[in-house]
């Protein structure tokens, strides 16, 4: 698929089949505090941005105000019952992939919480690496031919192998530069905030400023301007990638 935009930036976006990690971001909402912290480090771990809540009324209200790629949601959180979270979510028109975890075993709490709209259900105690496991699944399911390969100007970036060649030769970056340039190309031919960048590269508990983001930019911007692409910083606005004049 071709997109151009006004101007004369183009970007062509190719689909293939995969899972980019790097802008998944999952909400968990686990009031046990030991538990939540195993998860969230495996999951971080395996590249995956983790928010952390300890209430359904929490839960409910992060859902509200973000967008996620997953939902990891124990059922018998306070202030508001798992189950209201699920029916709140859904009765939204929400599709976000929502993984179930509880201590209630019983057949009818399992069909509940996949009437409520459920896509997956682990009962506690569990294994992390089927947790891992059953994460990739959903979120695969939910990607699928959602992968894409960016290309601006001799630039190409594969989203699924997360790789970035110029005229067909490797281009060495960071794991957070490859981040920036993740969204700054999807958003080619807009001016990405640095607010924007932000939201979509960490955690809410990750102590990351705007300057960090800057530092990132600028040497981003050293290593693509020799390859005829330049990242300009729009006053007061943000960042626009583009290829050079």
């Amino acid at each position: 698929m071709l997109l151009t935009r006004p101007g004369s930036t183009r970007i062509s976006i190719n689909t293939t089949e995969g899972i980019n990690k790097t802008f998944m971001r999952v909400l968990l909402a686990e009031d046990d505090e030991v538990l939540s912290d195993g998860i969230s480090k495996v999951l971080r771990q395996c590249g995956y941005a983790v928010d952390r809540v300890d209430s359904g009324l929490d839960a409910d209200l992060a859902l509200t105000g973000t967008t996620f790629d997953l939902l990891i949601l124990d059922l018998g959180l306070p202030k508001l019952d798992g189950l209201q979270v699920l029916q709140r979510l859904r009765s939204r028109g929400d599709h976000l992939p929502v993984l179930i975890l509880t201590a209630r075993d019983s057949l009818h709490d399992r069909v509940a919480g996949l009437d409520y709209g459920a896509d997956d259900y682990m009962t506690k105690p569990f294994d992390l690496p089927e947790l891992e496991a059953r994460v990739r699944a959903l979120l695969r399911r939910s990607q699928v031919g959602a992968a894409m390969e960016l290309v601006l100007g001799p630039l190409k970036f594969d989203t699924t192998g997360m790789r970035v060649t110029v005229n067909g030769q490797p281009l060495e970056l960071s794991a957070k530069e490859i981040a920036v340039l993740e969204v700054l190309l999807k958003r080619a031919g807009r001016v990405v905030s640095k607010e924007y960048l932000l939201e979509h590269m960490y955690g809410w508990d990750e102590d990351v400023s705007h300057n960090a983001i800057e530092v990132n930019v600028h040497r981003l911007r050293k290593k693509l301007e020799p390859e005829g692409l330049t990242i300009r910083a729009i006053r007061g606005l943000g960042y626009l990638i583009e290829t050079q004049a």
